[in-house]
């Protein structure tokens, strides 16, 4: 223990915490941040262990195909689709799917995003000019008709998707960091640094960029909400995955579409998904931004 340590224990002087130490302590005493973190759990449970979970494989024919899809019983808790699958087992094994179109679709959004709301909130100048109205341009489409627009360029597909979906999201992304950069640049710790000798790249990657991250952060898991939900709606309007043995929830909503007086729970089931999965991704973006955010200590 340090002389300062010492002391302060002797005073009863509370040591700071830090900020991520702090923020996952406010976390734990957030009632919608633990909501969350439970379903998001539970999720991710399911996507790791979907063929141990499952009572049946994504595509095993349990019963023959019908005409009519076989509503929920005793045996099968959601049911079965047209071609005699369970789809309960369908559900669980698409998990993985919409978890990794949302981490997939969120990577390439954050890499893009930091790289140029870095470079533009660092070095400001002509090159935030440039940077800031090309995000500005993307911008001014709605997300979900330029995503269209670019997977109609790249073809249908999951990977096109995401890459699409990625791409959307690198405008807010890149603000965000920006700001957050800009903030940064001329703190103490930051002056300090630079009077020491840490220059350029040094100083923003060991420095400046560590301490950006919180809002980024936050905005990364509200980004993948919105992933999953426009992704199952690329799908759902015939943009999606052509495997049509693909269990992806969004790809699950438009074949059952046209069936929706008599196999309701073709529709009930993947869209109660999607709302429970991306209502805890929005608890947890939520806490976080409470939590990191210290305005809003009480």
């Amino acid at each position: 223990m340090s002389i300062l340590e010492a002391e302060a224990a002797e005073l009863n002087i509370e040591q700071p915490s830090g900020l991520w130490r702090d923020a996952f302590d406010r976390m734990r005493h957030n009632p919608g941040a633990i909501i969350g973190s439970i379903i998001v759990g539970l999720f991710i449970v399911l996507a790791l262990f979907a063929p141990a979970v499952a009572p049946h494989g994504a595509n095993e024919r349990v019963e023959s195909p019908t005409a009519t899809p076989e509503g929920p019983t005793s045996e099968y808790k959601m049911g079965l689709d047209k071609q005699g699958r369970d789809y309960m087992s369908r559900i669980i094994h698409g998990t993985r799917l919409s978890l990794l179109v949302g981490v997939v679709s969120v990577a390439v959004g954050l890499s893009l995003g930091l790289l140029f709301g870095a470079m533009a909130g660092y070095f400001g100048g002509w090159l935030d000019s440039l940077i800031m109205r090309v995000m500005d341009i993307l911008l001014a489409f709605p997300g979900f008709l330029l995503a269209i627009g670019l997977v109609t360029a790249l073809g249908p597909g999951l990977w096109q998707i995401m890459i699409a979906v990625g791409i959307t999201n690198v405008p807010q992304f890149a603000r965000v960091l920006r700001s957050s950069v800009i903030a940064q640049r001329e703190s103490d710790y930051v002056l300090a640094a630079r009077s020491l000798g840490a220059r350029g790249r040094r100083l923003l990657l060991r420095h400046v960029l560590p301490n950006s991250l919180a809002p980024v952060i936050v905005q990364a898991t509200l980004a993948m909400a919105t992933a999953i939900i426009d992704v199952a709606g690329l799908s759902y309007v015939g943009l999606g995955p052509n495997d049509p043995s693909l269990p992806e929830w969004g790809k699950m909503l438009a074949d059952s579409a046209a069936r929706l007086e008599t196999g309701t729970h073709l529709v009930l089931f993947p869209g109660f998904a999607i709302v429970i999965s991306v209502l805890g991704l929005n608890l947890i973006g939520d806490g976080l931004r409470e939590a990191l955010d210290p305005r809003l200590k009480s």
